[in-house]
């Protein structure tokens, strides 16, 4: 991106965003990147065939959900079960399935993260937002988080209401790619979790590398002069200082963060510096999946941004988060020179 004149930022931290259930339900499409996804347009790697068997089974299952119920079924087709799930690491193209699948389906359906199907039942409650999903041909939950229990909870109750009234769920959730076993033991966990409606769900593995830094093991970008780099841009941007952006985060609930950004073309972070506080950066990480829904490019100062993470946090609990956000730091930052 290049202007003829300079461009004047605006300030991240002057944005206080608001957002409304009805709202919250217009926004639950894929992300923009994914707008035209098919899964003819997924390019599987060659080196793992369970990429090629993932892509078969979204189209089995898309067939199955179309046909099911039918007065002119096919008596011997066997049944579909009503909920598929991808189990993978990160990079290996599940959204993209995941959104190839939505655009494949016909009827009202929804596409969100985790955290918008939850940021959705705080705003509005939980029966309306029942109402509301309710007679979806199909509900889609990315990133389906299993790091607390209460909310993974009522997902998995508001999930059975839907299936029960006939809607059909698929959802992926990532595995850090040096857990034991290749993170197979993410299907397990996903799948205890939700044990009223695990018997619902097709699991489907998908190995591979992230496709992000498959080929060039690519970095995170510092630039030298964030102010100069988001100057030369075009459209809105912003520039601000990586703690002021961190305090008001912290003043915007993470169901906002999509208002945050709206209409945004690039950000530029002065004084980016490692973590030292774990509630901000899981703040952040939050950010940054509204930054990559949006494809907002980051222009950052300091610390490249695929070190602000200490290794004891990618060593803990939140390890999937951080690496998930690490691996979509460097998308958003290259090419930015």
């Amino acid at each position: 991106m290049s202007a003829t004149a300079p461009t004047t930022p605006e300030r991240l931290v002057d944005r206080i965003p608001s957002l409304t259930g009805a709202q919250m339900l217009a926004e639950l499409v894929p992300p923009r990147q994914f707008t035209g996804a098919t899964l003819d347009s997924y390019r599987p790697d060659r080196d793992y065939q369970s990429q090629g068997a993932a892509v078969a089974a979204m189209r089995n299952f898309s067939t199955a959900s179309k046909q099911s119920g039918g007065l002119f079924s096919r008596k011997k087709a066997p049944v579909a079960k009503p909920g598929i799930y991808l189990d993978g690491g990160f990079g290996v193209g599940k959204t993209h399935l995941l959104a190839a699948l939505w655009h494949q389906m016909s009827g009202r359906k929804y596409f969100g993260t985790f955290i918008e199907y939850t940021a959705l039942v705080g705003a509005v409650g939980y029966a309306p937002a029942v109402e509301l999903l309710k007679g979806a041909s199909l509900v889609c939950i990315d990133e389906f988080e299993l790091d607390d229990p209460g909310d993974t909870r009522l997902i998995s109750r508001l999930l059975s209401e839907l299936v029960a009234s006939g809607t059909k769920i698929a959802a992926t959730s990532n595995t850090p790619p040096n857990a034991l076993g290749e993170g197979r033991f993410a299907a397990q966990d996903f799948l205890r979790e939700i044990d009223s409606l695990s018997a619902k769900f097709e699991t489907i593995r998908i190995d591979g590398l992230d496709y992000r830094r498959r080929d060039t093991g690519a970095h995170a970008i510092a630039v030298d002069d964030a102010a100069a780099a988001v100057a030369k841009l075009t459209g809105t941007v912003t520039l601000d200082s990586f703690d002021e952006v961190l305090k008001h985060l912290g003043g915007v609930h993470p169901s906002r963060y999509v208002k945050l950004i709206d209409g945004i073309e690039a950000i530029g972070l002065t004084g980016v510096h490692p973590f030292t506080n774990q509630t901000d950066a899981l703040r952040f990480v939050a950010f940054v999946d509204r930054l990559y829904d949006a494809q907002v490019r980051i222009y950052a100062e300091g610390t490249a941004l695929d070190g602000v993470f200490p290794d004891d946090m990618l060593a803990g609990g939140y390890s999937k988060k951080y690496l998930r956000a690490v691996s979509r730091l460097i998308a958003l930052t290259s090419n930015t020179e």
